[in-house]
């Protein structure tokens, strides 16, 4: 898109702001974005600077956009409290600081709304709403709010008494697959579980490239008996659609309601995750299997994001039953929008945009001089939801 060819009205008077960490390429994805649609480069507020002071004030006309506090070791120092950025623990301390901090800015028009916020960073809250309003989800024996784990014969007896012999067992406040744990069980109670957790001689956990398996039941306890503290959440492990011989699923991106954007995860493990050798798969191929199914698939994922209709955009985990026929919502991301090199879904809204661009579209004509919730706005006589 050439600067030149600006889709963005150069009278349109909202400007642009990012929290989040300046070095990260995230933010710079965005600067970039911004500037290929004829803006000015967004202003940037760090967590760092957030964090360390009394929270932020923000101008009437400035679209507040929220980006992830992770990837920076200070960031993550100050959030969960420890001095390894690799450690596994202080998700629920981070949880708190990150939400306390997200409640310290002010004024703007934001599209990240706080109380969403709240719901999308805990699994169990999350999990619970999406069900009420009808979401297809897993079984969960941990949906809802103030359900405690303590420890891994908690895990047992739960994953028991619902009938799970195969769970997915995870931090309630985690991400990118951190502390999450697919286990394994047999009527003779043997036990495994696959996870990128990697346990230390001396009981410390830390995040890994590299997914393993752990079938020492006592080593299992070990890591969720550590992990308890910060929040657990259970789902059943549903057997996935597979492609190519490779387990798979999907992360589509909502913005404004509309799915926008869709990629495909395959890996040979139960993490699908980039990050953790999992690698993207033929959407076309995905297509072509789903069938009529996939206009299906592509309004569950707008009816998880409606569960949450104040954040302008959000990442829905899409998992695929066996043979393509049923889907079913894994998680909904508040940051799964980082899906570099892909363009738009050819049949939506922002075919030939990047996930960024999108977003800057959507938010000027949701938000411009003439837009529905500037009108709504200006009306209620406030800048804010």
């Amino acid at each position: 898109m050439a600067e030149n060819d600006s889709p963005v009205s150069r009278d349109d008077p909202r400007r642009w702001v990012v929290v989040g960490n300046g070095a990260n390429r995230r933010v710079r994805m965005f600067a970039e974005a911004a500037r290929a649609a004829g803006l000015p480069r967004p202003r940037v507020v760090e967590w760092c600077a957030v964090l360390s002071g009394t929270g932020q004030d923000f101008a009437p006309d400035e679209l507040v956009r929220l980006d992830s506090p992770g990837e920076d070791p200070v960031v993550d120092e100050m959030l969960c409290g420890v001095k390894e950025p690799a450690r596994v623990e202080g998700s629920a301390r981070w949880y708190s600081g990150w939400l306390r901090a997200v409640r310290s800015l002010r004024g703007g028009i934001r599209l990240d709304d706080p109380d969403d916020l709240a719901v999308l960073f805990d699994k169990r809250l999350c999990h619970a709403r999406l069900a009420a309003r009808g979401v297809p989800v897993p079984d969960s024996p941990t949906s809802g709010a103030g359900i405690a784990v303590r420890d891994w014969s908690e895990v047992r007896a739960r994953m028991r008494a619902a009938g799970l012999a195969r769970a997915f067992v995870k931090l309630a406040h985690g991400s990118s697959a951190s502390g999450v744990l697919a286990v394994e069980t047999t009527a003779s109670g043997r036990v495994q579980a696959t996870t990128s957790v990697e346990l230390t001689s001396d009981g410390r956990l830390y995040n890994s490239l590299r997914v393993r398996k752990y079938t020492d039941e006592r080593e299992i306890a070990a890591i969720v008996d550590r992990l308890a503290p910060d929040g657990l959440h259970i789902e059943r492990w549903l057997p996935k659609a597979a492609l190519r011989g490779r387990s798979a699923d999907l992360r589509v991106v909502v913005v404004a309601g509309r799915a926008t954007h869709a990629v495909v995860r395959t890996a040979r493990t139960p993490l699908t995750n980039l990050h953790l050798g999992g690698a993207r798969g033929d959407l076309d191929e995905v297509c072509t299997r789903a069938g009529n199914r996939w206009a299906r698939a592509l309004s569950i994922c707008e009816q998880a994001a409606a569960c949450f209709p104040d954040t302008l955009c959000v990442g829905v985990d899409l998992l695929p039953a066996i043979g393509w026929r049923r889907f079913v919502v894994g998680e909904v991301n508040a940051f799964g929008d980082l899906l570099p090199g892909l363009t738009g879904l050819p049949e939506g809204p922002a075919a030939g945009l990047d996930t960024y661009t999108a977003q800057i579209l959507a938010a000027h004509r949701r938000y411009g001089p003439d837009g529905p919730q500037a009108r709504e706005l200006v009306s209620a006589g406030r800048h804010l939801r």
